[in-house]
């Protein structure tokens, strides 16, 4: 009897993953990839942009935020200033587990649990199912190779009724709480996580043993964590825990443990709110990295932390210097607050003597300015493991290791693309291209912005607000931007939005009117 694609599939994991686990041996290193919900690189008081120099420079929004322990875990590691995410949730997450940037992936916008959300012009082909449970992913690749693999929190990888919605298929051997959904019923464990008795969609699953106390979704998801990693250590497997808060995505409902923080501050209600949701996801981060300490695993295990967009919060429009500010924009936008995002990196206890710190000493207390992103995020921790992927996957990432310990990468490119070929969101159907200082964007319908604009360029190095477009003063440097950025839409295969009437597609028009 022929063997299936699927079993096929898994054979070769197999095979490929008995050579990693024979290299490894029994003392690869523990990861913890701590990813936040709708967090911004403002929404801390861990100052992440830099001056001229490349010193950290703090703005009232780092003195209103209370994260102590994303601090504590700063002082331990590196900081990336100008890392990036996808502008909405479920492209970064296919992003982090494939290693690919989401117009190269196709999941372009997030995905609705219950139909296709292309919205009027959106691409027919998009990829609004995500994952599958065939997929080379992070977390099937690590799970062959003989680590637990464990996911606690927000999955939204698929809609319901696909495969990917259950991260197990995705290639977690533990599953807590993640499914479809995008955002939690309720953070309530007295209203059992959902937002009345017939929520059927945002109902978070997995969590029963916690209806009816007064305890915080994201104190019960941490409290999984725990026993979840204690599990792993008891059974002397190293671990990979993806710890994907639904914190800070709305609704933005407080958390009691941290309102008195700030009654007193002058910002309304819900801005207050969501502060306590910041405050809360930060204790998470503490209570793991005590935990790994006291389960005397700290110094092999690394910890990733990092938002999966821009920022959220409500503190003004869309488009404004205001949630993130002195940054423009917010969730959703092409501005750097849509899709800046905070990014460290640290070993748990600092131990230069511990193999694995040899090989990936990580510079304490730093900050580097180079551009990342998302999709650097398998690369890096496929080295760090010792996995190999499968040649005939291609990625966008390059491993962040020299930058890490410190070191100058002169194989990496200054480079970042975002592709939203979609509406309705903060700003629709646009493309944004980054190559060091410069960035360009494109809105393939201008006549639907506010700007009313189809080209907007910046010079980042002197206007971080982005409040002065030269992209007719600079017609040159415009030019170079839109080769570029048509390039790598073409290179990765990108999926275009379609004309009003659905009859065709629309691409990118190089200045000047030519089409590409």
């Amino acid at each position: 009897m022929p063997l299936s694609h699927k079993c096929l599939l898994t054979l070769a994991y197999c095979l490929l993953c008995v050579t990693n686990i024979c290299q490894a041996g029994d003392t690869r290193p523990n990861v913890v990839l701590f990813l936040v919900d709708d967090m911004g690189v403002m929404d801390t008081s861990l100052p992440f942009l830099t001056d001229e120099s490349g010193s950290p420079v703090r703005h009232p929004l780092n003195d209103y935020y209370r994260t102590p322990n994303m601090e504590r875990l700063a002082e331990r590691g590196m900081r990336l200033s100008n890392f990036y995410a996808m502008s909405v949730c479920s492209p970064t997450r296919v992003s982090i587990m494939t290693g690919q940037n989401a117009a190269r992936h196709g999941t372009t916008n997030w995905i609705n649990p219950t139909n296709n959300n292309r919205g009027p012009c959106g691409p027919e082909d998009w990829n609004w199912t995500g994952l599958g449970d065939e997929q080379v992913s992070l977390p099937r690749l690590l799970s062959a190779a003989g680590y637990r693999t464990i996911h606690v929190g927000k999955g939204h990888f698929a809609p319901r009724d696909y495969a990917g919605a259950d991260p197990k298929d995705v290639g977690f051997d533990r599953n807590v709480a993640g499914h479809s959904a995008g955002h939690p019923g309720s953070y309530y464990g007295t209203k059992n996580f959902k937002n009345g008795p017939n929520d059927k969609v945002h109902a978070v699953p997995d969590l029963e043993a916690y209806h009816g106390e007064d305890i915080f979704l994201t104190e019960a998801l941490t409290r999984e964590a725990k026993r979840e990693v204690s599990e792993a250590v008891a059974a002397d497997e190293p671990f990979f825990l993806y710890m994907a808060h639904y914190a800070v995505h709305s609704p933005f409902q407080s958390d009691a443990r941290f309102a008195e923080h700030y009654k007193q501050s002058g910002r309304k209600k819900p801005a207050q709110a969501y502060a306590t949701l910041i405050e809360g996801m930060d204790k998470s981060l503490g209570d793991l990295l005590d935990h790994v300490e006291s389960l005397g695993v700290a110094d092999n295990t690394l910890f990733i932390f990092l938002g999966d967009n821009g920022g959220d919060a409500p503190l003004g429009g869309a488009h404004e210097i205001a949630c993130s500010a002195p940054l423009r924009g917010k969730k959703g936008s092409h501005y750097e607050g849509g899709m800046r995002v905070p990014f460290i990196a640290a070993w748990a206890k600092a131990d230069a003597d511990e193999p694995n710190q040899a090989k990936l000493p990580i510079t304490a207390g730093a900050i580097r300015s180079e551009v990342a992103s998302v999709c650097d995020l398998m690369p890096t921790l496929l080295e760090v493991t010792g996995v190999t992927a499968p040649t005939n996957h291609p990625t966008d990432g390059h491993s962040l290791s020299p930058l890490l310990s410190g070191q100058a990468d002169p194989a990496r490119r200054d480079t970042f693309l975002m592709h939203y070929p979609h509406s309705v969101h903060r700003s629709d159907y646009f493309t944004i291209y980054r190559n060091g200082n410069w960035k360009v964007a494109y809105h393939y319908y201008p006549e639907d912005t506010p700007e009313k604009v189809r080209y907007e360029l910046f010079d980042l190095s002197v206007d971080p607000s982005e409040s002065n477009n030269l992209a007719e003063s600079e017609p040159e440097k415009l030019t170079e931007m839109m080769s570029e950025l048509l390039a790598e839409l073409e290179r990765q295969g990108a999926k275009y939005p379609t004309t009003r009437d659905r009859s065709g597609v629309v691409k990118p028009k190089m200045p000047g009117g030519t089409p590409n």
